[in-house]
């Protein structure tokens, strides 16, 4: 082997072959592994960093599994309330995989001010309500407490802020129905103590969070009654099994479902972008794949000379393809390093920068989110280069044909 690679690297240095037809290939070559592995991990890094940041704001807003009565049909308004004295409440235990649960009620009304009106879901939660999420959302404010009396904050939109001309502090009333059907509206009078944007219009011109002590008052609900209970997952990916799991074990007055299917067309839509991350990885890899062949040739077709003489000498057919196989090797390492390099570099950019924005109300967020991870990063680079070292065992196998009388006499 050191044979091999030491035959090898004197052509990769030497000055003839510097000057020669296969340097600009060659360039080319290692151009194209570096800038497929930039795209590669362009793709990865931002697919699946829009993939967890929507899936994310979606959570914050449902939780990954809701559990309900079975006639609320997962409406806007909790009509029908569900009692808190549950087997699986204030801790979930029946299935594993469930890393916290939170009592919430939905609240349809309006919000009226002096020259403007606009409807709105009051969103009541409680003292276990997971605030994670909205303190990166949170712009101006404070998040609401809810953990000692009742209190009239709410944490409200810049949508809802900015379309009824609103400000931090502001006191603000909203109109809501009887749950009994009275014709008879019932107002509340709220407080505004946090400007919160999601970058999900959908939510945001829809939601604001007060106490859910309110919604009980408003419905003329117990103490114990709420309108739903979120639970969420440690595993997203395994979120269909658990959901299935967790509607088997709870009553069976009680329905279940996961933001999947509560939200399934935003997560078909995710679905597709696994298809075309893979379509640019194949892509690419053949693309690169290709021009490490074409210059992986031409240096054969260069050296037929010295592959004679190889020969000639003794070394066997395999002993010469791997002078080149180390050869192409190095080539490739050289591609994956500046690659690399380049793609990670336009990435951390990204990252703390934010230099890309998108379009929220078609992609639901306000820039290019990067998901970086070791794992994904080896896993790539291991298998590009192996991917290409094995489409460079078919053109060495050209070596085994060469003759050593007529490789000597080549010119």
């Amino acid at each position: 082997m050191n044979f091999e690679f030491f035959i090898a690297r004197r052509i990769i240095a030497s000055k003839d072959h510097k000057s020669s037809i296969s340097a600009p290939i060659i360039k080319i070559a290692i151009t194209a592994i570096a800038i497929g592995v930039i795209m590669m991990l362009i793709s990865i890094a931002t697919g699946v960093g829009l993939q967890e940041k929507i899936r994310e704001k979606v959570s914050a807003f449902n939780g990954d599994i809701i559990i309900s009565n079975f006639d609320t049909n997962f409406s806007n308004d909790s009509q029908i309330p569900v009692s808190t004295n549950q087997e699986f409440y204030p801790e979930f235990n029946l299935v594993e995989g469930i890393e916290h649960i939170q009592v919430t009620a939905l609240k349809g009304g309006v919000i009226r001010t002096e020259t403007d009106f606009e409807g709105v879901v009051v969103k009541g939660v409680g003292n276990d309500y997971r605030w994670d999420s909205f303190e990166e959302y949170l712009l101006e404010g404070r998040l609401p407490d809810f953990t000692g009396e009742l209190n009239s904050e709410i944490l409200i939109s810049q949508y809802l802020v900015n379309r009824l001309n609103l400000q931090l502090g502001d006191r603000i009333v909203t109109v809501f129905m009887n749950s009994d059907n009275s014709k008879t509206p019932r107002s509340l009078g709220l407080e505004i103590v946090g400007i919160y944007n999601s970058g999900f219009q959908q939510f945001d011109e829809q939601y604001l969070l007060a106490d859910i002590r309110h919604i009980q008052r408003l419905n003329r609900w117990d103490e114990d009654q709420v309108g739903a209970f979120e639970l969420f997952v440690t595993d997203f990916d395994e979120i269909e099994e658990i959901g299935n799991k967790v509607y088997i074990e709870t009553a069976s007055t009680l329905d279940t479902q996961t933001i999947r299917q509560k939200y399934g067309s935003i997560f078909e839509w995710l679905d597709l972008f696994d298809f075309n991350i893979a379509l640019i990885i194949g892509i690419m890899i053949l693309v690169a794949g290709i021009n490490m062949i074409t210059a992986l040739l031409v240096l054969i077709l260069e050296r037929t000379q010295m592959i004679g003489i190889l020969k000639a000498l003794g070394s066997n057919d395999w002993s010469v393809r791997k002078i080149f196989i180390y050869n192409a090797m190095y080539l490739i390492c050289l591609g994956l390093f500046f690659g690399n390099v380049i793609g990670l570099g336009l990435l951390l950019i990204q990252k703390y920068f934010k230099l890309f924005p998108l379009n929220p109300d078609t992609y639901y967020v306000t820039e290019a989110p990067v998901y970086l991870d070791v794992g994904y990063v080896l896993l790539l680079n291991l298998g590009t280069f192996l991917l290409c070292l094995l489409m460079l065992l078919i053109p060495s196998w050209i070596i085994t044909r060469i003759s050593p009388v007529k490789a000597i006499r080549f010119e």
